[in-house]
């Protein structure tokens, strides 16, 4: 059976920036989906996430190169909100605190049955429901 990893913002925006420290641990990452099986999986809100920064600067050229990017990312499913993920995040946002993008996330991630949630965000670690690794 394949692997899933979820992948949060973060590490696609250090990649696609060319951040000097993460860049090169997100593209290690990322490099690792389609081998093995692997697949990745990512929430649609991260993609609104990604899009604003481009956005604000009124760089909407940039904001499109990215949106391309993640739709022709290879082995990556952009993953929607639906019924499930919406109870999932608010059990988590219950549980942890947590805030309301990082639980529907994470709730994504769980939903598509990932095992792995790789993020640089250490307060996310604290969820039990999924590992959460540290970029």
């Amino acid at each position: 059976m394949a692997e899933i990893i979820a992948i949060d913002t973060p590490v696609f925006i250090y990649l696609f920036e060319d951040h000097p420290r993460f860049a090169p641990k997100a593209e290690k990452i990322l490099r690792t989906l389609g081998t093995r099986g692997r697949t990745g999986v990512f929430s649609a809100l991260g993609m609104i996430e990604i899009l604003t920064g481009p956005k604000k600067k009124g760089n909407r050229d940039l904001a499109a190169e990215y949106e391309y990017r993640l739709r022709h990312f290879p082995r990556l499913s952009i993953v929607g909100l639906n019924d499930r993920i919406v109870w999932l995040a608010s059990d988590l946002r219950a549980k942890y605190g947590i805030a309301t993008p990082d639980a529907v996330h994470i709730a994504t991630a769980i939903d598509a049955g990932a095992k792995h949630f790789i993020t640089n965000d250490k307060a996310l670690v604290k969820v039990k429901e999924i590992r959460a690794e540290i970029l």
